[in-house]
């Protein structure tokens, strides 16, 4: 195992209120600082897990992004400008990362996620956040990662509700079983056109910036190591009620990753 990487004079003090941190200091903080995250989408979601995970001194940043900056993409991607309108988004995301802190190195892939891709993609970072828009990412990334032994933090929203959970099923829980896979929670994805688009539901975009956030706390632990990870918990939020709501799932023995007879 490589030794952890010092903090400098200057990273010492941009990451001060960490250090004091019981659950993080010194030794979490310089975990921060070798990490390297996988940021899947530079939207909704991946905006603040992008700009948190910066400010907290993660010191790779991937990011997978093929859209470009567009006028109405900017009531919720707040990485974003105006004056980016028109520009790639890891682009754009790359200049506002370099803004908040330098000492982030941001490994841009101006490409779509595919099948051909993905393993090349996820198997060289330690954590993936997923905060793509559509089910067949979601399955594709889920999977990947299972492959390559990576933990995953996967988030969907609605147009006023989210969902958040955190996958590490190629390791085994308390109860010395594999950890749940996404298939466990969704085995099959929903029928096309029964769940609208963002552009026909709409979004609240003050919900894609608090479940981005939650995002990047759950990166966060899963790099320091403290707290409860949301392994084998789906954490359900209702904006309209303002409510949260945690259940539980368990490992699914006829799904095709790790169950009793994987087939995929």
């Amino acid at each position: 195992m490589s030794p952890l990487p010092t903090l400098t004079a200057d990273e010492l003090e941009r990451y001060a209120r960490h250090i004091v941190l019981r659950d993080i200091g010194g030794p979490g903080q310089q975990k921060l600082k070798a990490a390297r995250v996988l940021v899947i989408g530079a939207g909704g979601l991946g905006a603040p897990v992008l700009q948190y995970l910066a400010a907290a001194g993660v010191g790779t940043i991937g990011l997978v992004d093929d859209d470009t900056v567009s006028l109405s993409n900017l009531q919720r991607q707040v990485i974003h400008s105006t004056a980016d309108i028109g520009r790639a988004k890891t682009a754009s995301a790359a200049d506002a990362i370099a803004r908040i802190n330098p000492h982030v190195t941001v490994e841009a892939h101006a490409t779509r996620i595919t099948a051909d891709n993905a393993a090349a993609l996820i198997a060289s970072y330690d954590v993936v956040a997923d905060g793509s828009d559509n089910f067949d990412t979601r399955y594709l990334v889920s999977d990947k990662c299972f492959y390559e032994g990576k933990p995953l933090v996967t988030a969907a929203l609605g147009a006023m509700d989210a969902t958040l959970t955190t996958l590490k099923p190629h390791e085994s829980g308390p109860d010395g079983k594999p950890n749940p896979t996404y298939r466990c929670l969704f085995p099959e994805p929903p029928p096309a056109g029964m769940i609208p688009a963002c552009a026909e539901a709409g979004v609240l975009g003050a919900l894609a910036g608090m479940v981005g956030s939650m995002m990047a706390l759950e990166v966060i632990r899963a790099i320091v190591g403290f707290g409860e990870p949301l392994v084998g918990k789906l954490l359900m939020m209702d904006a309209r009620a303002m409510r949260f709501e945690t259940i539980s799932y368990d490992r699914d023995p006829d799904n095709p990753l790790n169950g009793d007879e994987p087939s995929a």
